[in-house]
């Protein structure tokens, strides 16, 4: 099984790492401009599919039906369709600047679907050149995007099984382009006061919540890792020993985590990252005083259909 879950070296492909987190900003940003709003700002949120990373179908601004934006990670391009049909090819190779590639794909945009205006300004990264005009993110190594597209692949199917019994409100697995990972949310039903005040945190994180979720490594941690948290987290939320052995609390980050290294090390990739992702939500609820029948109908035993 390991064969399918490749390793992943952030330290070895950081560079094309940022230039493929830019691109999937320039998605993200049309999926702001165009997307009826959701609570949690889901509206704003991407997919990953067996081709990479795409939008929703959004709205075409001049009427003519829905267009979708994504990034085809086996072509290495990215590319705008239409639902009346045609459409436009962006290369991302080899080694093209995200300000040329962002420049492209919204011009092909606007002529196949009308007029729109993005916010180019990068968010939640280390960078504020805006995306239309960024230079500096040019490097495209395909042999290490397939690697990350093939892991990436495999922790979103992890989430999609993880999620699937729930009977309480949840995401499907977004692909946000902000923190560039894979997430799913499973919510209480409760509300809950945000962290803070910021944009994001005040409309993301106004309700109770556990999020289980994978990222290919950042400058603060610098290797791929599945992560859980819980929103509020009450006093000794941190103090908790999961499964398996290998997740641990990390107080820097404020979650859980357990690295993708010990889960392809492990005889049964799948089954360690599900035992991961069950022992969090399973902590989570037992500390966040959840309706028990909500953790029961994750852990396969919903309540009857009457």
């Amino acid at each position: 099984m390991s064969d399918h879950w490749p390793s992943l070296n952030y330290a070895y492909w950081s560079a094309t790492c940022d230039t493929l987190h830019a691109h999937t900003q320039t998605l993200g940003k049309l999926a702001v401009a165009l997307a009826p709003p959701e609570p949690q700002l889901q509206h704003a949120a991407l997919r990953l599919t067996a081709r990479g990373w795409e939008t929703l179908p959004l709205p075409a601004p001049n009427g003519s039906g829905a267009f979708v934006a994504g990034l085809d990670l086996h072509a290495h391009e990215a590319f705008v369709e239409p639902s009346l049909g045609g459409g436009r090819r962006v290369p991302l190779t080899p080694n093209r600047a995200v300000g040329a590639v962002t420049r492209d794909l919204v011009g092909a945009v606007r002529e196949l679907a009308g007029d729109v205006e993005i916010d180019p300004t990068p968010q939640e990264v280390p960078w504020s050149v805006p995306l239309d005009e960024d230079d500096e993110h040019a490097s495209y190594d395909v042999e290490a995007v397939t690697t990350y597209f093939g892991a990436a692949s495999q922790a979103a199917l992890v989430l999609a099984a993880f999620r699937a019994p729930y009977r309480g409100r949840s995401t499907p697995v977004n692909a946000w382009w902000g923190s560039f990972d894979v997430s799913v949310n499973l919510f209480s039903g409760a509300p809950a006061e945000p962290p803070s005040a910021d944009f994001i945190m005040r409309n993301a994180m106004d309700s109770q919540e556990v999020a289980v979720g994978w990222w290919p490594g950042d400058p603060r941690y610098e290797k791929a890792a599945f992560y859980a948290y819980a929103h509020p987290a009450p006093d000794g939320f941190a103090d908790a020993a999961l499964s398996p052995p290998a997740a641990r609390w990390d107080g820097a980050l404020g979650e859980y985590v357990l690295d993708w290294d010990d889960v392809v090390a492990s005889p049964d990739p799948r089954a360690a990252a599900l035992t991961f992702a069950g022992s969090a939500l399973r902590h989570a609820c037992g500390v966040c005083e959840w309706d028990p029948a909500l953790l029961a109908s994750a852990e396969g035993t919903p309540p009857p259909v009457s």
